[in-house]
């Protein structure tokens, strides 16, 4: 099983959508970058560091103008027909989700290259909070535990 089946499989978890939801709307944060460090558990700070900067920069380029698109399409807009809109958001939805796997592929990519080992069980949280500090935004120790106990 691929990354991204594997964030989607951890996505489609109890719970683990609204607190994603959370961590990047009230927190700042990349929840493809936190779901790769949580899986991939990284231990290399320069793969670490390089994922951040792949992620800060898909985040720009895609990520935040066609998340916002879709929000913005959520709202009648007259003269524009409902239906019209509707299928248009679902579009750019499908788009955001496409933008989503790129990044956790180019992720799997640096992680692949790396040569040091995935860490064993017990430093997901560990790689998870790493990943957090190195995006550069605070988030809640508790909000990215319980992000780890939704992934377990």
């Amino acid at each position: 099983m691929g990354l991204w089946d594997r964030v989607v499989a951890a996505y489609e978890r109890a719970g683990v959508p609204e607190i994603c939801l959370k961590l990047q709307d009230e927190h700042g944060q990349n929840t493809s970058l936190l779901l790769w460090a949580a899986i991939a558990r990284p231990q290399d700070e320069a793969v670490l560091a390089q994922a951040v900067a792949a992620a800060r920069s898909w985040d720009e380029t895609a990520l935040t103008p066609l998340r916002a698109v879709r929000r913005a399409l959520k709202a009648p807009s007259p003269p524009v027909a409902d239906a019209a809109r509707e299928g248009l958001r679902e579009d750019v939805k499908a788009a955001e989700l496409r933008a989503e796997r790129v990044l956790v592929e180019t992720l799997e990519s640096l992680r692949a290259a790396a040569s040091g080992p995935v860490a064993q069980d017990g430093a997901a949280l560990a790689a998870v909070t790493a990943a957090a500090r190195a995006w550069g935004r605070p988030a809640p120790d508790a909000a990215l535990a319980a992000l780890v106990a939704g992934l377990a």
